[in-house]
């Protein structure tokens, strides 16, 4: 999987270069989604719509939904996901950032990749075993079906193993203040994207992040790959050509798409013209 997705990033920027610069387009398409991604997308697409005013997007989201399965059956044109699919057309538009998240009155240092895992696996009972408070560990997961679910299990090497039994939240404000509020204080973890996670720090929650591998969680070090939670936000849609799939390709890969990107992702680096 790995390199698979390692290939997205300069495939995704190749295709800014086969394309004409923003040439006006018009038709309709639907894009379909169920994680964390969809005020972006919403933003992306009504930007998109200003600058093609014969273009209209409906942007479908339902937690309960199979967007690639909805591609298939031609009832949505592009699926929002976190992993390429074989089959389909697979272009990058940023990166997330996963975040592990506690209370601010936690005080373990750092965690492992490994230590995640074992982490969410249920291997831990006490933040004691990792350096942490004397403190009985309450895990937070998120919903099964999610983009952020699917890939930090795949990440972690973890797919099934978080116990049946933890507590599945699936708003990402409700879970930042579960973490915040539960008593004991140190006791609350759980994981979400990054965006969200900086917000909630930014304005005072009194949470805070974990560093993984001795690296901060920070767009910097999502950007260039030094944090190792990370997945990336993709378009999948049908491999026969279609010029608004394309062009909204293009226009989320533009400074004008990134910039709207940025609000929530990690936008991808730029690169050097040949």
């Amino acid at each position: 999987m790995v390199s698979r997705i390692s290939g997205l990033l300069s495939a995704s920027f190749l295709l800014l270069s086969a394309l004409p610069a923003f040439a006006e387009v018009a038709g309709s398409m639907v894009i379909a989604g169920h994680g964390p991604e969809q005020h972006v997308m919403e933003s992306l697409a009504h930007a998109f719509e200003k600058a093609n005013p014969r273009a209209y997007i409906d942007v479908v989201w339902d937690d309960n939904s199979k967007p690639l399965e909805m591609v298939k059956s031609k009832q949505a044109t592009i699926a929002v996901t976190g992993t390429p699919e074989d089959g389909f057309r697979s272009v990058q538009i940023a990166w997330d950032g996963i975040a592990i998240m506690v209370h601010r009155s936690n005080f373990t240092k750092e965690v492992s990749k490994q230590e995640v895992a074992e982490l969410f696996s249920g291997k831990y009972k006490f933040w004691a075993d990792l350096g942490g408070p004397d403190t009985k560990i309450l895990l937070l997961d998120r919903p099964r079906n999610e983009n952020n679910r699917d890939a930090f299990e795949q990440l972690l090497g973890i797919v099934g193993k978080i116990p049946d039994t933890t507590k599945v939240i699936a708003k990402d404000e409700k879970v930042i203040k579960t973490v915040a509020g539960t008593l004991p204080p140190n006791s609350a973890v759980t994981y979400l994207s990054l965006g969200q996670a900086l917000e909630a720090v930014a304005s005072g929650v009194p949470v805070r992040l974990l560093p993984v591998e001795k690296v901060e969680p920070e767009t910097p070090t999502v950007k260039d790959g030094r944090y190792p939670l990370r997945r990336p936000v993709l378009l999948l849609s049908n491999n026969e050509p279609d010029p608004l799939v394309q062009a909204f390709e293009q226009f989320a890969l533009s400074d004008e798409g990134q910039k709207i990107l940025s609000e929530s992702y990690t936008p991808l680096p730029k690169t050097s013209s040949p």
